[in-house]
């Protein structure tokens, strides 16, 4: 796999909410880190994702914002 993202981040399928149209990923990274996407339905069936499976979190931004209170 080739990407133009620098962000490329290992890990395994932690949980699979599907909705209607929508689904949500929940990867968990090594370390026990957990990130969250939300994809197609489709998208998620194309992949075959299933709990446990190897998978990959590529983050692609043009910025980065943080906030504080």
């Amino acid at each position: 796999m080739k990407l133009s993202a620098r962000n490329v981040l290992k890990g395994r399928v932690k949980s699979l909410v599907p909705g209607a149209v929508n689904c949500e990923v929940t990867l968990e990274l090594p370390g026990g880190i957990e990130i969250v996407s939300v994809i197609t339905k489709a998208s998620s069936e194309a992949l075959g994702l299933k709990q446990g499976a190897e998978a990959f979190a590529v983050v692609k931004a043009s910025n980065v914002m943080i906030g504080v209170e």
